[in-house]
């Protein structure tokens, strides 16, 4: 007799990026805290609605529930982050571009700078990528003055280093 399985959760065992500044940490630490104060609220929620009757026919109570047992999945997950977790310490003797470094780049021209981080907190939007992204994968190691190549779908882009500090 084979024994049934469930069907995997595509969030368990999902690879988290360790790398995290300082202040990152500090704010996922105390969002843990603010995650774990929450849920004796939700437990006596729970516990209230559960005193109401019939579990089957008790909506109040399988959405409290539901909202338990997501608090409970999200603090596990942030522990498990926190626990593998890498405080990025840049080294600022170098001049080559690792995780935490600000770069300068020069394309058609133009100008753009970049702070490479880990993929928790990148943020295109504001000029924060991954050192996992495309660019940021092609930039680890160069230096300034140096010209990267970042095959792109259907072309070909050149950009070149002008400026690497370290945050």
């Amino acid at each position: 007799m084979q024994v049934p399985r469930r069907k995997g959760d595509p969030r368990l065992n999902k690879k988290v990026d360790p790398y995290l500044t300082e202040g990152k940490y500090r704010e996922l630490v105390a969002k843990l805290e603010r995650m774990r104060n929450s849920r004796p609220r939700l437990a006596e929620e729970v516990k209230r609605l559960a005193e109401m009757g019939d579990f089957s026919e008790n909506a109040g109570y399988q959405l409290a529930k539901g909202r338990l047992r997501g608090l409970n999945q999200r603090i596990l997950d942030l522990e498990n982050h926190l626990k593998v977790a890498v405080i990025i310490e840049t080294n600022p003797n170098t001049e080559t571009i690792q995780i935490g470094s600000r770069v300068t780049l020069e394309r058609e021209g133009k100008e753009k700078t970049y702070l490479i981080l880990g993929s928790t907190e990148s943020d295109p939007t504001h000029s924060v990528i991954s050192y996992q992204s495309p660019l940021g994968a092609v930039l680890m190691g160069h230096k300034a003055g140096e010209k990267v190549d970042l095959s792109l779908a259907d072309k070909l882009v050149e950009y070149m280093i002008t400026r690497v500090e370290q945050a």
